[in-house]
């Protein structure tokens, strides 16, 4: 049995438990942890070239993590994300690599801009959310916060989601 198939039935499993332990940390304390994320990254490269070999498991490795950080990096510099969502999306790219970490950022954006917007509407913040869009717009920097989501929970939401659909 070579260690393609005896290793890839585990990746799956294993990012969910990496986004559901993220999710889990980020709803009680509000950060994600750099053990978990470093730790996840760190893991996945030896996972990626038994699997592949080490060219292809790197190359693997790589893409993936560098699109999981490309996607969401912007939403950290404008002040949008935390740096924690982003290496926890990096990691979940090291895993599953570029085409996946793609979907499932779309899939968390969905699930993260669907729960923002339920927020507002409960709040009824909705007049400050056109304030703040306004300002950005304007690319003044004294927007206010609306709020905070601890978006791991939607990046593990997302990774869920994109897992099952592929099943």
């Amino acid at each position: 049995m070579s260690a393609t198939s005896t290793l890839s039935p585990y990746i799956g499993p294993l990012t969910i438990v990496i986004v559901l332990t993220a999710a889990a940390i980020d709803l009680q304390r509000r950060r994600i942890p750099n053990w978990l994320t470093f730790g996840a990254w760190m893991l996945a490269l030896p996972v990626q070239i038994a699997i592949h070999g080490i060219g292809h498991g790197l190359l693997t490795w790589s893409l993936g993590w560098l699109t999981g950080l490309a996607i969401f990096l912007p939403l950290y510099w404008l002040r949008g994300m935390a740096a924690g969502d982003v290496k926890l999306m990096a990691a979940v790219g090291a895993w599953l690599g570029a085409a996946m970490a793609f979907e499932i950022a779309l899939a968390a954006c969905l699930a993260g801009g669907l729960w923002a917007l339920t927020l507002v509407f409960w709040f009824r913040s909705g007049s400050l959310v056109m304030r703040n869009i306004w300002g950005i717009v304007r690319a003044r920097s004294d927007v206010g916060s609306v709020g905070s989501l601890p978006y791991g929970v939607a990046i593990a939401a997302g990774t869920l989601a994109m897992l099952f659909a592929s099943t």
